[in-house]
This record gives structure tokens, sequence and C-alpha cells, in this order.
């Protein structure tokens, strides 16, 4: 079954449009708490206020003798009040004994068809017989009031009452308040989003970047001039790697260019080699000592060429773990000592060489066959380096082993890329033949042993190789 194609959409889109949904939700939220708020807060506030009125009103009425009387600016005084303490509609305002007979009504806004409220002359006996001095109440057809009520005292003695009434939509009559709400929201909605719009796009530009180059890439074309910056750590960590990345890609394939030209000269070469030798001793071209060198430098040129089929099987049968280890409990002292001893034996030239193990004997599980692969390698490569005063060392040390050469060195912009397969350093490609597969193979190998192989060291006055063991956790 195909995979149906998802439909992608670009990064600055995908994050503007979620952040943008989550600030709205955040905002809707934050708008309903905040309206919820000023609702409650400016219904308090004005009942507070209705109190202050009634207790006001209370002291007004109470005459010197004890009675309740209403002066000629009476009602102007609660006009006044009212204003003054922002009503948008002016309150009704009740005076009356203490049985609940009204003596006094200032008309104001109040629900209609209200047969349980005040306005029939009596107030009722649930509003005056609650603890309470706020109540909130209803009319006959469902509209809320609150009812705010203070006692009228004479030298401590109750002689009435004051009563306030205004309607609930009144008290919670917060536009203006919501106005500023709304206007405030949108501001903040407008700013977040612009935040969130740029600050993605300031993320995404250098991915796009990033991903622009990749597909040049992909398409084989490595000459990308990648400008993109960040302040931010990981973004800045995938340019420079995606940089190191594609400079390395670039390198590797002027080492297959290479690869490819160089191996076939190598093999091309002692065949060649071969058919000439070969076609001159049948064609009788040379006779008696001569013939016979000819077939033993046939036969060196054979040698050669199984040699470096053998690398390329070896190295292949290695990458596809096509291989076998076989660990056994070795006495690392006697074991390297008579690799490099055998070793050195099969050299034509003479040169000085030595071997430095501890006083205690080192014992190690490790594969002697493949320890041995490893070593060699090391010291053909040593041993290539060298000069006739040239010496090659190796030292044994419980955790690695050291093989130090005092060779011309390897350059150090060679050196990121000796263990990389087929890679030959300009130096070595005029002075040995070879495919570029030892350092890698013995890398390999070494990690097969659970070690890791590593150039210590190199400069002008030599190399140090070490074959480090790696412990297991």
């Amino acid at each position: 079954m195909f995979m149906k194609n998802r439909k992608r959409t670009t990064l600055l889109r995908y994050w503007t449009t979620r952040y943008l949904f989550t600030l709205l939700v955040g905002l809707i939220i934050l708008a309903a708490g905040s309206m919820w708020w000023i609702r409650q807060t400016t219904l308090e506030n004005r009942l507070n206020l209705m109190q202050y009125l009634a207790v006001e009103t209370a002291d007004r009425v109470v005459q010197q003798d004890g009675n309740i009387e209403f002066d000629p600016f009476f009602n102007r005084m609660l006009e006044e009040r009212a204003k003054l303490l922002e009503f948008k509609f002016e309150p009704q305002v009740f005076i009356s004994d203490l049985n609940g007979q009204v003596l006094y009504k200032k008309a104001g806004r109040m629900p209609r068809n209200s047969q349980t409220g005040p306005g029939l002359g009596t107030l009722p006996a649930e509003l005056l017989g609650n603890e309470k001095n706020v109540k909130r109440m209803k009319t006959q057809d469902g509209q809320s009031f609150y009812a705010v009520k203070t006692p009228i005292t004479v030298d401590e003695n109750q002689v009435g009452w004051v009563v306030v009434v205004q309607s609930a939509d009144d008290l919670t009559n917060v536009n203006q308040e919501y106005s500023l709400l709304f206007i405030m929201l949108v501001g903040l909605g407008l700013l977040g989003w612009s935040v969130i719009y740029f600050l993605s796009r300031k993320i995404s530009r250098p991915i796009q970047e990033v991903a622009f180059a990749a597909a040049k890439v992909s398409e084989g074309d490595y000459e990308i001039d990648l400008k993109a910056s960040a302040n931010e750590e990981e973004i800045h960590n995938l340019i420079t790697s995606f940089k190191e990345m594609t400079e390395r890609l670039m390198h590797l394939e002027k080492l297959r260019a290479e690869l490819l030209a160089g191996v076939t000269h190598d093999l091309k070469t002692p065949v060649t080699s071969i058919s000439g030798l070969v076609q001159a001793v049948r064609d009788g071209v040379v006779h008696g000592e001569e013939k016979q060198e000819f077939l033993d430098i046939t036969l060196k040129e054979v040698n050669r060429l199984q040699k470096m089929i053998e690398d390329l099987l070896d190295f292949n049968s290695l990458s596809a773990g096509a291989f076998s280890i076989r660990p056994e409990t070795c006495d690392m002292n006697k074991l390297v000592q008579d690799i490099v001893r055998q070793w050195a034996l099969t050299q034509k030239s003479d040169f000085q060489y030595s071997v430095e193990v501890p006083n205690e004997t080192i014992y190690r599980s490790t594969d002697p066959y493949r320890l041995q692969q490893v070593l060699i390698n090391l010291l053909n490569n040593a041993y290539q380096a060298i000069d006739t005063n040239g010496h090659i060392m190796v030292t044994l040390k419980e955790e690695y082993i050291d093989v130090q050469d005092t060779g011309t060195g390897i350059p150090v912009e060679e050196q990121p890329y000796i263990f990389e397969r087929f890679y030959r350093g300009e130096q070595k490609k005029l002075k040995v033949r070879g495919l570029g597969l030892g350092l890698p193979f013995s890398k390999l190998l070494a990690k097969a042993l659970n070690a890791n192989l590593i150039l210590k060291d190199s400069s002008n006055t030599g190399s140090t190789f070490s074959i480090v063991w790696v412990e297991k956790g």
C-alpha cells in the first residue's frame, strides 16, 4: 500500500497559527475571569455606596426631638448624593416607621410589576425581618433588585427604617469597564501575535536556509554558501554541524573520485606489468638469468596484486560483520614482544626498534590473531614513515598500547581523514602503493576487540598511534 502524502505547511505558519490559537484561548479565559471579577467588584462597591447613602439618610431625617422629619432640601440632598456616588440611575429611597409603613418615598428607577418589593405603601416583612442589611429580591416578572436597609435610631432606640433600592442590572452595569477591558485584550492579542510572528520568523529563517541547502546537497551540489547565523545555541549548532557535514561530504566526494582513479591505477599497474613480463618470456625476448628475473618480478607483482585484493575482501568482510573474534586470556607482555619481534625479522632493511612492557605481567582477554593484525598494520605504517636512522618504539600499559615512530609525521590538514577508507596522504601516495585501507581496517578490528584506535600525537618529529582498551560498563 502506498502512503498518502501528508499536506505540509511552513514552520512559520505552523507555529504562528498554534501560538495564535493558544493566545486567543488564553485571552478568552482571561476576559471571562476579568469580566466576572469586574462585575462582582462593581456590585460590591455600589452596594457599599448604597449603604453609605442609607446611613447618611438615617442620620439626616432624625430631628433633635426624636421625630422623623424631612427638611425642604432633603430631596435635593438625595439627588446630589446619588450624583456624587456616581450612580448611573438614581436609586429609590424609602423611609418607614418600625412597622414598615412608608413615610417617605424618593422615586427612582425600579422594575415594574414589583409586588414583593417596595412601592405599595408598606415595606415587605421579608425585607425588614431579615438579619442581613443587604437582600437580593425579585419582582413578579423575575427581574432582580437589591434592597439595602439601615435602622433609624434615637438615643439607641430604633424608630424606623431607611431602605435604598436599586435594580441588579443598574448595579452591575459596567459597559465602560468592559469596553476598556476589550480594548486592552485586543491590544494584548495584537502585540502577542506580532511578537510570536516575528520570533517564529526569526527562528524559521535559518532553518529554511539549511533546508534549502540540504536540498542542494541531496542533488549533489556541495557548493553552498550558508550565511545563516543565530544566537540560539541549538540553531547555531545545527548550522555549524551542517556546514561541517557539507565540507566533509565534499572531501569524501573528492576521495571517491581519487579512489576510482587510484584503485584503477593501482590494480591496472601490476596487471600491465605482469602482462608485459609474461609476453616477453613467452615470445622468447629474454633468456637465461634475465628470463628468471622476469619471472621473479612477475611473481612479486602477482603477490602485490593478491595482497590488494585480500585487503579489499578483508575490509568488506569486516565492514559487513562477516568475521569471528575468538577471545582468550593472553599474557600481553609476551604477546606484544613476540608480535614485534616476528614482524621485525621480516623487514629487509635494518632499523632500530624497542618494546617497553611493565614489570608486572598484564593479562587481558582478547583475540591474539586480530590484535596481531592491528599491530602489524601500525608497525608497517611506522616503518614506511621513518628513514634509515629512524626508531620505532612500542609501549604496553594496562590501559593502552602505543606505537611511536620518529618519522616525518602526518600533516595537520590530513589528520581528520586518516581513518577514512581509501584515503591516502599526499606524501604516502608517492612513496608507497596501496589502497588506503590499513588504518580503517585496523580501527574496525580494534573496535571488534573492545578497543579504540586513535592518533595520539603527530608532528614533524614523529607520530604516535594508540590502541586504547574500552572497559565495558
